[in-house]
């Protein structure tokens, strides 16, 4: 039989009638031929809610009993959904991580995957199973522990499955109908798109993007899985994620991004010498800091300002690790100050690669909205800047119609 991978998200999955909705698309699948694989999220606002009940217990818990907290909500969900399609008739069953087993590494709270087992669910599939409920997040570590993936890994879980059983293609249903060319909720003319590659969407993922996990992304581009994000509440078609070579024609730009977790941190009159720049970013990296843009200036006087950006959640560690180098004498700076107040808005596309002019466009479409640019950031197919908080609608409004994104190539 053909298979699917399913995956549903909590809002998805939040209450007893909309598992029942989802269990409806899923025995829709089910009677057109195919065996399922539904990778199931906790319902709604679970997660937190335990997360909650672990920091209750300690500002230093046992990160392993962590995982084993609050991974019972994805136990729960996949056995309640495992339960309404049997009351659809459809043979199913539930499978936590252990269960299948997804082999994870022993990073509680952040674990990777690094198999899956088949031969349990394809054995079962041949008994007359029709879908295998699988507890999305969970996976099993080397040392027999309930491990978890981090905070969306229901995504990646689905994209491993749709790997390692060779699936058709992999579904994931969330509280949006596709991938957009703007956040809908700041972009009244926002356009779903057909099509994106996967290059762009680990780009829009990575640089703000609630859609998919950017992991998920990495694993479907490396083993080219065929992703479609679609609604829970609709049965529009949704987005393909696919190989650049799959899409005829689109536009230069296909999407803009934004992102509030951003902060600004400069160090003023740092001397300039060979080997500052690793000590700098050295320090931060020993210290978990997240660095992203990156910014040196140097004066007449041999001295040089760095500023570089980090996730607000990250900037207390940024500036201690960057005191506390300067107090061991690797790093010398007469100044440091940290900016809050900013974010990070970003254009996306293929296009880039073979057209000239976008990030003059980009710039001169935020000069006139008086958007003053505090730093940028470029790859081959992205350009970010940072700009003050205030101004993110208008900048991300701005560029939407500067690149014409409400109207298809």
């Amino acid at each position: 039989m053909p298979l699917l991978t399913m995956k549903f998200g909590g809002t998805s999955v939040s209450d007893m009638e909309r598992m029942r909705a989802a269990a409806s698309k899923i025995k829709r699948e089910v009677d057109r031929g195919y065996n399922v694989i539904a990778v199931i999220s906790a319902m709604g606002d679970t997660t937190n809610n335990l997360v909650g009940l672990v920091e209750g217990t300690s500002s230093l818990f046992d990160a392993r009993e962590y995982d084993a907290v609050i991974s019972t909500g994805e136990s729960l969900a996949s056995a309640l959904m495992a339960l309404v399609l049997q009351d659809l008739d459809v043979p199913a069953r539930s499978w936590q991580g252990w269960q299948v087993p997804v082999r994870t590494t022993s990073a509680h709270g952040t674990a990777r995957i690094t198999g899956i087992e088949t031969k349990g669910l394809q054995a079962k599939f041949a008994e007359g199973m029709k879908v295998a409920v699988a507890a999305g997040f969970q996976g099993v570590s080397p040392e027999g522990r309930i491990a978890t993936l981090g905070r969306g890994g229901s995504d990646t879980s689905a994209v491993a499955f749709a790997t390692a059983f060779n699936c058709e293609r992999c579904d994931i249903y969330t509280d949006v109908d596709g991938v957009y060319t703007a956040d809908p909720r700041l972009v009244a003319n926002a356009r779903k798109l057909e099509k994106i590659s996967y290059e762009e969407m680990l780009e829009l993922a990575s640089l703000g993007a609630k859609v998919l996990q950017t992991r998920s992304v990495e694993l479907a581009m490396r083993y080219k899985v065929r992703l479609c994000v679609r609604s829970s509440f609709n049965d529009n078609s949704g987005t393909l994620v696919c190989d650049e070579e799959d899409i005829m024609e689109q536009n230069i730009v296909s999407g803009i991004a934004q992102s509030l977790d951003e902060a600004k941190i400069s160090i003023l009159s740092v001397e300039d010498r060979p080997g500052v720049a690793e000590a700098v970013f050295g320090s931060l990296a020993d210290s978990g800091v997240n660095v992203d843009m990156i910014i040196q200036t140097i004066s007449e006087r041999k001295l040089t300002d760095m500023t570089f950006t980090c996730p607000v959640s990250q900037v207390e560690r940024a500036v201690n690790a960057l005191r506390t180098a300067r107090e061991r004498g690797s790093v010398g700076f007469r100044d440091l100050s940290a900016d809050t107040d900013v974010c990070k808005v970003s254009v996306v596309g293929i296009g880039m690669r073979s057209h000239t002019g976008v990030a003059t466009k980009m710039f001169g479409a935020l000069a006139k909205k008086d958007i003053n640019i505090k730093a940028i950031s470029t790859s081959e197919i992205k350009i970010s800047v940072l700009v003050d908080r205030i101004h993110m609608e208008r900048a991300v409004r701005a560029l939407h119609d500067e690149f014409d994104l409400e109207t298809a190539t």
